[in-house]
């Protein structure tokens, strides 16, 4: 007993020594949220073009991978894939307002194929609990889905930066509020 007594002191030490490092990371990721959403454009800018490199990466490495397949079939379709995965992110990456609306468009057919899809598993589902939420929360992305296809593409002025930003600010606050918990924690237990 005495040495889980001495394990969990030992991690509520720890907890306690970067509990303050949680919260600033926490803090840094609030102000990245609000900064985020106050300039969406920027923001989505930025993600097109962070995207756009990690598929001209993915390309590299697919089409450098497809000369190691083990058939001709099988690179030949694996070297297509890498160039085609290179050629768009590297459109993405030298025209990010075009693949802004690109990605924004794509984002609200996702929106509202899934929230139909939700709302069919919803009913589906019924009359267990929690189906009215997963109702709602399909009605919400359709709705979503929606307004961002109706708008499109001024929407892609603005939506991208927007959800970029609200999800900073959530994880933001929640990694907020894991440090606190873990401040407290070891607090209690020293």
């Amino acid at each position: 007993m005495e040495s889980v007594r001495e394990a969990v002191g030992g991690w509520a030490q720890q907890a306690k020594k970067n509990a303050g490092w949680l919260v600033a990371l926490g803090v840094v990721t609030v102000i990245a949220g609000l900064l985020s959403m106050a300039s969406p454009l920027l923001s989505g800018l930025g993600v097109t073009v962070l995207i756009g490199i990690a598929m001209v990466i993915a390309g590299v490495a697919r089409t450098v991978g497809a000369f190691h397949a083990g058939s001709f079939g099988q690179g030949a379709l694996a070297f297509i894939g890498g160039i085609l995965t290179f050629v768009a992110g590297m459109l993405l990456v030298a025209r990010p307002g075009i693949g802004l609306a690109t990605l924004t468009l794509l984002l609200g057919g996702y929106l509202l194929v899934d929230g139909i899809a939700g709302a069919v598993l919803a009913f589906h589902v019924r009359p267990e609990k929690g189906w009215g939420w997963m109702l709602f929360s399909a009605v919400m992305a359709v709705v979503l889905g929606f307004l961002l296809l109706k708008e499109w593409p001024l929407s892609g002025l603005w939506a991208i930066g927007t959800l970029v930003g609200i999800n900073l600010l959530f994880t933001g606050f929640s990694i907020i509020s894991v440090g606190s918990a873990a401040r407290a924690l070891a607090k209690r237990v020293s």
